[in-house]
């Protein structure tokens, strides 16, 4: 593999056309590794010195697409941000493992199955494909990320398929002395869950993903802290404040991530929004949610604008939280509306008749707003426009992820497909 990497360094200095594979812009463990592997799967051959990787910025993907030498594959994502919308007739294949949005899918081979991880369909395609190629290394990151990705295969999260199950088991068969699962999934988890040093902007666009509907932005963070102790640090509501108006966010949905003493998940959501109706029409949609029943507990904050929640499902991930969002969006969008002769001021009737009339019943997958597009749906991660952590995220590298599940394994590769994080 280390071999293999650097040749894809060597061939950035030559005129020559690239196939590049390219994870999606959170570079979360379950992207790189399904872009690191499909890569060295189609050149038909991991501890990787983090030197060795290459990130998107540094090679310029526009460059190379209009002197027509760029050939794109998507994993972990099938949307396009904005960006990089000239390089949509670039793609010649996806691979995903969530719904499709129909609308801003390229026009190419897409292969999408509703797994746990993508890593899955990596694992999947290099093991019907050529199994000759993969070798420990390489299986010790697909098996460690599947494993993380579906929460350790435990059944009553229900986040690994019979899919996920299945090729866990046959990289165990195939490298019985892969690490556990429980070890290996421990470790990461561990740091993953790492947020010591990051201030509250980098802790909510660590993990976010954005909805919109006719106008009305959403951020929807991931924070893997208790949400006491969120509510707890200092200058939060200011944070909060800078946060929605630098990114121009009319509302900040945060779920909180942690593990309690018996190992068991636990989720807790804060609606921060200083638009009363606005602020209404999502708590509202959350708490009478019943496709999925959240089973929301109200939970003592003292600050105006923000209202927190312990969440009695713990099944009901944030990607199951994004339609609820959308739909509400919608709601009071439509509740805003000024009919003729009527005051501008919308009541709180007309925002709950809205919520009222969308419904409860609410189906994953829908499309987003035609008009502003946000980032491509991501399983876990997804960052907006540049990367916030510019100065690294404390603790935690690709050096060290890797460094514990594999030792080095040198490889000789022929020319190379790039993989791009």
């Amino acid at each position: 593999m280390e071999d293999y990497l650097q040749g894809c360094r060597a061939a950035l200095q030559e005129s020559r056309p690239l196939h590049v594979v390219l994870g999606n812009e959170a570079c979360d463990l379950d992207s790189m590794v399904s872009a690191l592997a499909l890569a060295f799967y189609l050149t038909k051959k991991v501890h990787i010195p983090e030197t060795l990787l290459i990130f998107r910025d540094e090679i310029d993907l526009h460059v190379l697409h209009q002197a027509g030498l760029l050939t794109l594959i998507l994993v972990d994502h099938h949307v396009l941000p904005r960006s990089d919308a000239a390089l949509e007739e670039a793609v010649a294949e996806v691979m995903d493992h969530r719904p499709i949005e129909q609308k801003h899918c390229p026009p190419c081979h897409v292969s999408v199955e509703l797994v746990g991880s993508c890593a899955t369909l990596v694992t999947e395609r290099i093991l019907q494909g050529a199994p000759e190629i993969l070798d420990r290394e390489t299986a010790a990151l697909l098996h460690g990320t599947i494993i993380l990705d579906c929460v350790n295969m435990d059944l009553k999260i229900g986040k690994a398929t019979t899919k996920d199950r299945k090729y866990v088991e046959k990289l165990e068969a195939l490298f019985p002395d892969l690490p556990k699962r429980n070890e290996i999934f421990d470790w990461l988890q561990k740091a993953k869950f790492d947020v010591s040093g990051l201030t509250t902007e980098q802790m909510l666009r660590k993990d976010q993903k954005v909805t919109c509907r006719a106008g009305t932005r959403v951020a929807v963070s991931a924070v893997y802290m208790d949400l006491e102790a969120f509510l707890r640090r200092p200058d939060l509501l200011e944070d909060l404040n800078a946060f929605c108006q630098t990114h121009s966010y009319d509302a900040l949905v945060a779920m909180t991530i942690f593990f309690d003493a018996h190992s068991e998940p636990v989720r807790q959501l804060a609606v921060f929004c200083p638009h009363v109706a606005l602020r209404m029409a999502i708590c509202g949609a959350l708490e009478r949610s019943h496709s999925p029943m959240l089973k929301l507990t109200p939970f003592p904050a003292a600050y105006p604008n923000l209202q927190a929640y312990l969440q009695g499902n713990t099944q009901a991930s944030r990607k199951k939280l994004l339609p609820l969002l959308q739909e509400a969006l919608t709601a009071y969008s439509e509740s805003m509306k000024i009919p003729a002769g009527q005051p501008e001021a919308a009541s709180s009737e007309q925002v709950d008749k809205g919520l009222d009339r969308a419904g409860s019943t609410l189906t994953p997958g829908l499309s987003q707003d035609e008009d502003d597009p946000p980032l491509p749906p991501t399983p876990m991660n997804s960052l907006v426009d540049e990367c916030p952590l510019d100065q690294g995220l404390p603790k935690l590298s690709a050096e060290a992820v890797f460094e514990k599940c594999s030792q080095i394994s040198l490889t000789q590769a022929p020319t190379p497909a790039l993989s791009k994080k």
